[in-house]
């Protein structure tokens, strides 16, 4: 029999914690079959965060090293100069990444690492109860803005991407979603062309996947789906917003 599809061996066989609808084990899987695909899944470091993916290693089946509030791009960094041959990404959520960890990716990114960041977006803080991240829309509500995110009060959702593109030691960023069947897959070659800037030893790869929260957004898996369809990706568009080609 032909096999046309079967489990990655980039990730291991375990049931993960993720609440039901969440988008995060869509992710994981395309990271580990790209990392599997490109042959180096034997040879791959990632660095979980603190968030809802701080058991990121349980899951990926490759060597992973936990890191503080935040810190994963400090980390990441350190293991890519140490074992510079690797193939060394972070795995990060919004809270972790784009507020706590706000400075540690821009001076990665500033300083041209060659590293991996995984950055997703679900525009609410998950694991910690469903408060306003950096990322939380205008008007959106969450535990700390209960009558919506008022601009005034709490100033504006940060863009990432478009933040870190602007970076000289950045070569790779895109903005992706997993909302559908096309968009995983447009997801899966945005992760495996920034593991390409990685291996060609070109600088900071970044690609942000926009994800859902069901349970802190209050919604069923369906329903948001296409709220972010709706409210996200207008706010934060699809898209490469840097690319730079080796030799140039």
């Amino acid at each position: 029999m032909t096999v046309v599809f079967k489990r990655t061996q980039g990730l291991t066989d375990v049931t993960t914690h993720y609440c039901p609808g969440c988008t995060h084990g869509i992710i994981h899987r395309l990271v580990a079959e790209v990392l599997e695909e490109m042959e180096v899944l034997g040879s791959a470091i990632g660095v979980a965060p603190v968030g809802c993916s701080v058991l990121a290693y349980n899951y990926f089946n490759c060597d992973m090293q936990e890191a503080a509030h935040g810190r994963a791009p400090a980390v990441g960094t350190a293991i890519k100069r140490v074992h510079p041959q690797n193939t060394v990404f972070t795995y990060q959520g919004d809270g972790d990444l784009a507020s706590i960890g706000m400075a540690e990716i821009v001076h990665a990114a500033a300083r041209g690492e060659k590293i991996t960041t995984i950055f997703v977006n679900n525009a609410i803080y998950g694991m910690t109860g469903g408060q306003m991240a950096p990322t939380t829309l205008i008007g959106q509500k969450s535990t700390t803005s209960q009558d919506g995110r008022d601009p005034v009060k709490n100033g504006f959702p940060i863009r990432m991407s478009e933040m870190i593109s602007t970076l000289d030691g950045a070569v790779y960023v895109e903005r992706v979603t997993v909302d559908s069947p096309a968009n995983v897959r447009k997801a899966k070659t945005a992760i495996r062309k920034a593991f390409e800037v990685q291996k060609a030893g070109l600088g900071f790869s970044m690609v942000e996947v926009l994800s859902t929260c069901p349970t802190n957004w209050g919604m069923t898996p369906v329903d948001s789906l296409q709220w972010l369809r709706d409210n996200m990706i207008p706010f934060y568009p699809l898209g490469n917003f840097k690319q730079i080609e080796e030799g140039k």
